[in-house]
């Protein structure tokens, strides 16, 4: 208890010190990264995916009925009660299968807001990373949880998918996440999204929402729409017309899209590059 007061006063004291006029240029992630408890209040998911916050943010518990979470040291498991309900919901669906249940990875900060590694988005409690490799069915011990690592799924040295380790599993899992309510894109690599993209699916509408992006070969990434309640929260546009199979995916399976950048990279944003909203969420209790 004493421990805990202690880390909220602290918190509290940095968050007063960075928030003080000149403190517009410290990096937001600084900002946002201090703090450990949510913004008191109603939820409020304020801006995009990424450059937002969130307020009245909820922690999803270490473990559940079908799931654990991982790298729990980052204190990451915050999000939109939306959000920890869709995990919720996505576990339930993964068990009709007689799957054991999902590893969760990242959600968000306590407050939202930008990271200091790892994402550029999971900023406004809507994003959530799901590995691809089956829950254990023993709980995984907390230094387990920190060292273990994500698999990849595809073949070393290509962007196909490795049939001994992406298969029926693997497939319905990202079918049941793709197909709950609420969901705007699922982040998968390129190769997992033109292995689905083969298969004879009764109903091929979910694939639409499969986005090939880069990195996503040992988890994927689901994203979740703006909750209707959320006036401050900006979705992004609709994915594209089609299921975004065949020809749509060549590009990724050329060597394009890996070429190193030539720009500078980006500065980190500040707290004056996001909606003045996210203001009241640090100083509030």
């Amino acid at each position: 208890m004493a421990m805990t007061l202690l880390r909220i006063l602290a918190a509290a004291f940095i968050t007063a010190l960075l928030l003080a006029s000149p403190a517009f240029a410290q990096p937001a992630r600084d900002l946002f990264g201090a703090m450990h408890q949510p913004a008191a209040g109603p939820e409020l998911v304020i801006g995009s995916y990424a450059k937002g916050c969130i307020g009245g943010a909820v922690q999803l518990p270490t473990d559940g009925p079908g799931w654990q979470a991982m790298r729990l040291s980052r204190d990451r498991r915050w999000g939109s009660a939306e959000l920890v309900q869709y995990i919720e919901s996505l576990a339930q669906a993964v068990a009709q299968d007689g799957l054991s249940g999902i590893l969760v990875g990242d959600m968000g900060q306590a407050r939202g807001g930008p990271m200091a590694s790892g994402h550029a988005s999971h900023q406004i409690g809507l994003d959530v990373d799901i590995w691809l490799q089956p829950m254990p069915n023993h709980t995984i011990a907390a230094n387990e949880r920190e060292s273990l690592s994500a698999i990849s799924v595809l073949k070393a040295g290509t962007r196909d998918i490795d049939p001994a380790l992406f298969g029926e599993a693997q497939r319905l899992l990202i079918y049941r996440a793709a197909q709950l309510p609420g969901v705007a894109r699922v982040f998968v690599a390129p190769g997992i999204k033109r292995s689905l993209c083969a298969i004879n699916w009764r109903e091929r509408s979910f694939l639409a929402k499969l986005r090939p992006w880069y990195g996503h070969d040992d988890h994927f990434h689901v994203r979740l729409a703006c909750p209707a309640a959320s006036q401050s929260c900006i979705d992004q546009n609709p994915v594209p017309a089609g299921d975004g199979c065949g020809s749509d995916l060549d590009y990724w399976f050329t060597d394009a899209p890996y070429r190193p950048s030539t720009s500078p990279p980006s500065p980190p944003l500040t707290l004056a590059d996001l909606p003045n909203a996210c203001k009241a969420v640090l100083r509030a209790n």
